[in-house]
């Protein structure tokens, strides 16, 4: 079955950067797009970045705009977020997702907190 794994969140002081990892299995990777998404406690869970199924194609959230990249590795089966000058508003669980056969696939998330 489809499974996500997000790693690579923790403490982080502001204007910092992060990389966040999804491994991603059960699928056939390469033909999916993939999303991260991040959510604080109370709040809707908010669209960051969506990458399409090679690589060439990304769209990101205003919020995160001009500061954060998207990528995958297709031979990792792995997806990545990069957000650079971080800002404590970036405090949020952040998790990746596929949409597969028309059902939506989430990871178990990673906490990122952003704070001096």
């Amino acid at each position: 079955q489809v499974h996500l794994v997000e790693s690579g969140g923790g403490l982080l002081q502001p204007g910092g950067s992060l990389r966040l990892s999804c491994a991603a299995s059960g699928f056939t990777f390469n033909m999916y797009a993939m999303s991260w998404y991040r959510q604080a406690p109370g709040k809707e869970r908010e669209l960051v970045a969506t990458i399409n199924y090679n690589g060439e194609s990304a769209n990101y959230a205003n919020s995160v705009a001009g500061r954060c990249t998207i990528s995958r590795d297709n031979t990792k089966n792995t997806v990545y977020l990069q957000i650079n000058s971080l800002k404590p508003e970036d405090t949020d669980e952040y998790y990746c997702q596929v949409i597969h056969l028309l059902q939506s696939y989430w990871g178990q998330g990673t906490q990122v907190t952003v704070s001096s």
